[in-house]
């Protein structure tokens, strides 16, 4: 276990380290000057000169990498030309929407696909799998954007349960904060839950059709012991696999549903210093970003080992 995790670790730090040069090269191969890029045409000498200095553009390449490769492992992001803040600060602000958001997400995401996943593999061809796999195939057809305004006319125009949009803060409150995250969480949570079923359908039903199963049938193992004892841990593995990507999706690529309910999240921080040329938070965020999807892959290559012993040998 312990070599397993090594090489899992090793893994993960070369990648951060590359990920790290192209998130760094990319924008500095942009055609220009940044700080005229950010300031715009008519800006003048004293306030480029300022802002080059800000950026520590004067420095050379190799000394402006690793400066800015320290301020990320001291959380020491720069400082947002935009806002006048440092960007940590607005990172920690963004991603106390941005999280929750998508913990809520995710939960209610697997909460709904995996009963719905092994509903329809232990019903293979019969009625209510091919309801409930339909169903999915809706799910997976109607993009995010048009979801959520279906939510927001349905439950917040029409009915007036929750906010159409906005988040009061945290200050105000745990339940006013989460009403506002309800019509977010079921817009993002239900599409990814019907590619979650599918997933959980199909490995499953590749994990019924192996011969370990029909040899335990063979015993006289019950059917529902087969399916809960032998081939649902078996099937985890690529069930797994899809909740990391989902989970980092919902946290980095939210954009478009933080549009629409106008959450300050991340994703909305993102589209925002892209649209006001705020390159230091678009290099800090997106690096941040990268990070925690390494590190979610990280934790399922670990989940692995804990569903399936034989990976940490393979």
């Amino acid at each position: 276990m312990g070599a397993f995790l090594a090489r899992r670790l090793l893994v993960a730090l070369l990648t951060l380290l590359l990920a790290s040069l192209v998130v760094f090269a990319v924008l500095e191969v942009l055609p220009g000057d940044p700080a005229r890029l950010m300031l715009g045409m008519n800006a003048s000498p004293e306030a480029l000169a300022a802002l080059r200095e800000q950026m520590g553009l004067e420095q050379p390449l190799l000394t402006r990498y690793l400066a800015w490769t320290s301020g990320l492992l001291s959380f020491d992001l720069g400082r947002s030309y935009t806002y006048s803040v440092p960007v940590s600060a607005l990172v920690l602000e963004r991603l106390s929407v941005s999280l929750p958001l998508a913990l809520a997400s995710l939960t209610l995401s697997t909460l709904i696909a995996i009963p719905v996943g092994i509903f329809a593999a232990s019903r293979r061809g019969a009625t209510g799998d091919t309801l409930s796999m339909g169903l999915a195939q809706v799910g997976v057809a109607i993009p995010n954007f048009w979801f959520a305004l279906l939510l927001v006319y349905l439950f917040a125009v029409w009915l007036r349960w929750v906010p159409a949009g906005g988040f009061p803060g945290w200050g105000a409150g745990v339940w006013p904060a989460m009403k506002a995250l309800i019509l977010p969480t079921l817009a993002l949570a239900l599409p990814q839950a019907a590619i979650l079923a599918r997933v959980t359908r199909a490995a499953l039903i590749d994990a019924l059709d192996q011969d370990y199963i029909r040899t335990a049938r063979a015993k006289g193992v019950s059917r529902s012991s087969v399916l809960w004892r032998h081939a649902l841990r078996n099937a985890m593995i690529p069930v797994a696999t899809i909740m990391g990507l989902q989970f980092a999706f919902l946290l980095a690529g939210t954009v478009v549903v933080e549009n629409v309910f106008y959450l300050p999240g991340l994703g909305r921080l993102i589209f925002q210093a892209i649209t006001q040329r705020d390159l230091i938070v678009v290099e800090s965020v997106v690096m941040l970003l990268v990070a925690s999807v390494i590190l979610i892959n990280l934790l399922v290559d670990l989940s692995y080992a804990l569903i399936d012993p034989r990976q940490r040998v393979a």
